[in-house]
């Protein structure tokens, strides 16, 4: 056949590497369309929406922890990464789909000297709670857009790598490397006593302590080597 182009994601509250357009969940993942006229025809009904608000565009971008919701078929789903780096569109249940998790980007003082937090789905937050700082995770109501909650970036808490070559692993925060002038490093840690470092930039918490506020996808973020993936995906063959 010819040359097969991708969908452009459009500019939105997501970095364009770090989304993908709403067409590819519609007709490549879900499978609930063929082309892209009956994807045009399905969000023009206004049957989609994305953290509570129907979206129209067929590019609009889908970045980690967007929750999508199909009123017509009573579906669910939070975009998750797997540990290969891929999306993971996660069915979760409807009281779920009724919050997200943010990472808090930047803190400033407003106009007024009003104090905001900027989330990193572009979110501006005003008169957030004082503890809450940059790197923390909040808890966001989707439909007020207020703070229910909030977990501190710090030793101990539970996050997953949204970055890098770790990316889609969850783990324990175990150490936390300030290196003035350059980036920071973070050391975590998985069920199964698995070590790894990443940058402070790639670490979203997404829960307080050991529990997470997320049902996490297949695998629950947890690596596997060559020979138990192989075992994985071919249950019945014997590995030597």
């Amino acid at each position: 056949p010819g040359v097969v182009l991708g969908s452009r994601p459009s500019t939105g509250p997501h970095k364009l590497r770090e989304c993908m357009p709403l067409i590819v969940l519609l007709r490549n993942r879900l499978k609930y369309a063929l082309t892209r006229r009956e994807v045009l025809n399905i969000v023009m009904q206004r049957l989609v929406q994305v953290d509570g608000k129907v979206r129209t565009d067929t590019n609009y971008p889908l970045g980690f922890q967007d929750v999508i919701t199909l009123d017509r078929t009573g579906e669910h789903f939070r975009i998750m990464y797997d540990t290969k780096g891929r999306f993971a569109i996660h069915r979760i249940e409807p009281a779920e789909a009724k919050y997200k998790l943010c990472r808090i980007k930047r803190q400033q003082l407003g106009s007024k000297g009003i104090p905001y937090v900027v989330t990193h789905d572009g979110r501006t937050v005003r008169y957030p709670n004082p503890d809450i700082k940059v790197n923390d995770t909040v808890q966001l109501d989707i439909e007020t857009g207020k703070i229910m909650d909030f977990a501190k970036f710090e030793a101990g808490q539970i996050a997953m790598v949204t970055g890098g070559r770790n990316i889609g692993r969850v783990g324990t925060i175990t150490k936390r490397e300030k290196h003035p002038g350059s980036y920071e490093i973070v050391h975590m840690k998985d069920t199964r006593g698995q070590q790894w470092a990443t940058r402070v930039g790639n670490v979203f918490v997404i829960g307080s302590g050991s529990k997470p506020w997320v049902s996490l996808p297949k695998g629950n973020g947890i690596k596997l080597n060559v020979i138990e993936n192989l075992a994985a995906q071919h249950p019945t063959k014997a590995v030597a």
